[in-house]
This record gives C-alpha cells, structure tokens and sequence, in this order.
C-alpha cells in the first residue's frame, strides 16, 4: 500500500471535538480576557482571540456582535472572577482584618493593575466613554465586587477583626476607589511608594483599628 500523502495524513489526523456554543462561547472569553488584559481594549485584535481559540474571527463576532460586546462580557466575567477569589483569599485567612492586612500590602497593590491581570481590565474599561455598553460593564462589575466587599466586611465585623463602627457598604466603595485610583497617584504623586504605603497604613487604621488583627 503506497504511503499517505500530506493531504491523506491530514485527514486521518483525529479531529478536534466540535465544541458545544457554550464551550465555544466560554472559550472566546477566556482569550479575549487574555488578550485585553495583555494588550488593552484598544490595541487588542479580534483576529488575536480568534487565533487563540482557533476559530476565525467571524465566528468571534457571531458570538458576540461587536468588539465592544466582546469586552463587556469580559468584564462581567473578570468581575465574577475577582469576586470568587476575594472569597476565596479571605476564607483562607484567620479573619478579615489579616485578609485586608494582605490585600493592602504593597507588594499585592503593586499588582493589582499590572498588565496580564484582570485588575487593569477595569481601568481601561473606564477610559472608554464612547463606549457606552461597556462602561455599563464596567459599572456593573464594579457593583459586584463592592457587594463582595460588603459582604467580607460585615463578616471582619461578626468576627471582631474590624472596628464596631465601620459602614461595610462604605469600606466597601473606599477600598474600590483606593485601588481604581492606583494609576492616578502613581502619575501624579511625588513619592507613590511612599504615598501607597501610607493609604494602606491608614486604611487599616480606618478599618481595623490601631493594629491588624492576626
């Protein structure tokens, strides 16, 4: 029997299992997720999320419509994301106080909107003011996480780790303007080392008191 030639061997290759529309759906979120927080809304390709998918970019726009569309979904997912591992952070700690003693620390705070994480799809996403749908993304996810927050800080002020008298809505949105507000002071500040170091100081103070709980 003659050897297979190159287009025979091709198609005796096994062939990629067809995806389900939800398998195929999740699959662009993940890529796209990738590609923005790489690369930014602006200069992220729908080609490149179709690359990393391996589909072609049509079927990109057939899930989602728009490129727009494609990174308010992102956002909404990015949110859950962040919102599952905050959780997740904090039951892994003693209480809420040593939880926030983390989060605040600046070596995370450094991180939070570098490029690669979910955090800088944030900060794009509020640039964007021609982009309505994705500014109401932004919102919305904004919104999870400060329900997230809430819900951590009423759990530090069950276990006696936060001051009796913290609003946790409000710690909440202070904690979310604190880091949303990361990429101004580190443009505009004279010293940001210094100045991060000490909003997470006082933010503590604020919160926990005059010393994290352990």
């Amino acid at each position: 029997m003659p050897a297979p030639q190159p287009a025979q061997k091709a198609t005796q290759k096994a062939r990629r299992p067809r995806l389900s529309a939800e398998d195929r759906r999740a699959s662009i979120l993940d890529a796209a997720t990738e590609v923005f927080s790489e690369l930014g809304y602006q200069r992220g390709k729908m080609s490149e999320v179709a690359r990393r998918v391996g589909v072609s970019e049509p079927v990109v726009f057939q899930n989602f419509g728009s490129k727009a569309a494609v990174f308010a979904a992102v956002l909404d997912h990015a949110a859950a994301l962040m919102s599952d591992g905050l959780r997740s952070w904090a039951g892994r700690c003693p209480t809420v106080g040593a939880w926030l003693a983390e989060l605040l620390a600046p070596e995370h705070l450094a991180q939070v909107h570098a490029r690669g994480t979910v955090g800088v799809l944030f900060e794009d996403a509020m640039t964007l003011t021609s982009e309505p749908e994705v500014l109401d993304a932004a919102r919305r996810g904004n919104q999870t996480l400060a329900r997230t927050l809430t819900d951590l800080l009423e759990q530090g002020r069950a276990d006696g780790s936060l001051r009796p008298d913290v609003d946790p809505a409000a710690g909440a949105w202070w904690l979310i303007s604190l880091l949303s507000s990361q990429h101004f002071r580190q443009t505009v500040a004279p010293d940001p080392a210094h100045t991060e170091t000490a909003l997470s100081a006082l933010t503590l103070r604020l919160l926990v008191g005059d010393s994290p709980a352990p």
